[in-house]
């Protein structure tokens, strides 16, 4: 519940603090004092879109500060330590939440939670949790199909909830299947056209055959049959040198030589034998080097213009591979990946008739659980149409009856239900949309109707009405009043009116009072008990906070809502 709210420069107030706690508070107070700033501030601290345009004149800026108590753990408690904050223990399994939002002029605003900073989407979410609004133009809204049915769906409850989330659960399977069968439908020729390509190209890969690294190769071997002569003359020139046939001394003669003549001696200097066998060791090392070079002059010889040809014919194959996919690694790649694409473009035919089947299967399941939420929901709406006829006969329509009907629409998300209040206000009178054939004072009471019924089934933490009482007086308003104080026995209840009749019923009353000093108008906020109270309800009957008639009459009110039962 909300505990206290303060509220600085906002509209027409320029400071005042709301002491609020639990049971029935009504706001009163003369017209243009501001009372609907207090709902607009609440609006901020519930995330709702802040308007520069609701800074007091000649202030800098406006802000709501607010305290709730809240259970000290589970959703509320959750969000808010998400969002870096956290809450004060009160004990009894009770914490306090404080909350605050500013709005400069030039329309910069900030927002706290559990005293960090944090995005106004923060406020909005802990206010699915804690609090309904209703005003004015909610009282609109209920002319609505969708918000007709979202009411009917918190009455059923569970028993609507369950069936509820499967038909989603149906809904979404059937939606994704029948999207995708109708985009495979769609692209049927484009995915023809890519299967023709990719054949196409894995035909060629594969006819070329090609290797890993085989360019690199083929370009290095090209190189050497390029200068081929060249290599060929320098092989030749260095086995010559090494162990030639021609009269020049070549260097496995030289170093025969070598060893004969200190072989000679090394029987005379064990140093010269070791020099001997260091050459004996050269010289089978360089015959196996002129042994090598002679073969390499062979292999060239054996090479030719042929070979060139047909190692440059080979890199023509490979370089068309490489400028169709880039390298020729991923040429090969698409042998793998593209196999595989292949396979699943081929199975078009056969995944249609499985998408077909699948989504068949899925339209069934989905009908079988629209019919089960229907079913709920059908059930539901005769309850919810007995329950708010008998709280309209209380609320001053004894000849009031409503009737939810559930009918078939086009399916969606929320089911295949179209959902209409229908209220016939007199006898004999034939039911009628709420949304073409209430009043507006008709209107509010049924609004209040359906929330004191749904509220036994779906619990709100607080519930704030702005002029709920719009279009209605006398005994009309005396039961508004009576209903909104049972309301506040199982939820916080903070009503804005200007009736009197409303009023009386209130536990907390609270009173916007506007002073002027001939330029400034500025509004605050005062509790009200005894006689300030009685001429607060005296001005609210007649204008006339002094009159001894209106004093005895708002006595009278006070008395009765005194002793609800």
């Amino acid at each position: 519940m909300i505990e206290e709210m303060r509220l600085r420069d906002l509209g027409v107030i320029a400071e005042a603090t709301l002491p609020m706690g639990p049971g029935f508070t009504a706001i009163t107070g003369e017209t243009g004092a501001g009372k609907t700033m207090v709902v607009t501030g609440l609006g901020l601290l519930l995330g709702q879109r802040a308007d520069s345009g609701a800074v007091r004149a000649g202030a800098g800026q406006a802000s709501v500060d607010g305290v709730w108590v809240v259970p000290d753990s589970g959703p509320v408690v959750d969000r808010v330590r998400d969002a870096g904050g956290d809450v004060e223990p009160l004990g009894d399994g009770r914490a306090e939440l404080f909350v605050g939002r500013s709005i400069s002029r030039e329309g910069r605003g900030r927002a706290s939670v559990g005293g960090r900073a944090a995005p106004a989407g923060v406020l909005a979410d802990l206010a699915e949790e804690l609090v309904v609004v209703h005003g004015q133009s909610d009282q609109l809204r209920l002319r609505s199909a969708v918000a007709q049915r979202d009411a009917l769906d918190r009455f059923g409850g569970e028993a609507v909830a369950t069936p509820l989330k499967a038909y989603r659960a149906a809904f979404e399977d059937w939606r994704r299947l029948d999207a995708e069968l109708a985009s495979l439908a769609a692209d049927r020729e484009a995915r023809a056209d890519e299967a023709a390509r990719l054949r196409d190209a894995i035909a060629d890969i594969e006819q070329a055959a090609p290797q890993p690294g085989e360019d690199a190769d083929l370009a290095a071997r090209a190189d050497r049959l390029a200068n081929i002569e060249h290599l060929r003359m320098a092989a030749a020139t260095a086995h010559e040198a090494l162990s030639g046939e021609s009269d020049a001394p070549d260097a496995t003669t030289l170093l025969a030589e070598a060893r004969r003549a200190l072989d000679r001696a090394a029987d005379q200097d064990e140093e010269l034998a070791a020099f001997g066998e260091q050459v004996a060791e050269i010289g089978y090392r360089v015959t196996d080097l002129a042994t090598g070079i002679a073969a390499y002059v062979a292999d060239l010889d054996e090479s030719g213009p042929h070979e060139l040809a047909a190692v440059e014919e080979r890199r023509a194959i490979l370089g068309a591979l490489i400028r169709e996919h880039g390298s020729l690694e991923a040429a090969i790649d698409l042998l793998d990946s593209g196999s595989a694409r292949l396979a699943e473009l081929d199975d078009d035919g056969d995944r249609l008739e499985r998408l077909s089947a699948e989504r068949d299967a899925a339209s069934r399941a989905l009908d079988a659980a629209a019919d089960e939420l229907t079913e709920a929901r059908t059930a539901a709406a005769a309850r919810l149409g007995e329950a708010v006829s008998a709280e309209l006969h209380d609320l001053a329509m004894p000849d009031a009856s409503v009737t939810v009907a559930v009918t078939p629409t086009a399916p969606s998300v929320a089911g295949r239900d179209e959902v209409q209040i229908l209220l016939a206000a007199h006898p004999g009178a034939q039911p009628r949309p709420v949304s073409r054939g209430a009043s507006g004072g008709e209107l509010s009471r049924v609004m209040l109707a359906i929330e004191v019924v749904i509220s036994a089934t779906d619990p709100v933490p607080t519930f704030v009405f702005d002029e709920v009482d719009a279009g209605i007086g006398g005994a009309a308003a005396i039961e508004v009043g009576r209903r909104l104080a049972r309301l506040a026995r199982t939820s916080q209840v903070i009503a804005v009116t200007h009736l009197a009749q409303v009023a009386a019923f209130a536990s907390n009353h609270l009173s916007v009072v506007k002073a002027s000093d001939g330029s400034v108008t500025a509004s605050s906020v005062r509790r009200l008990h005894g006689p300030g109270r009685e001429a607060e309800m005296a001005r609210l009957l007649s204008g006339m906070p002094d009159s001894d008639a209106a004093l005895t009459h708002a006595r009278e009110l006070l008395e009765l809502g005194a002793d609800l039962d």
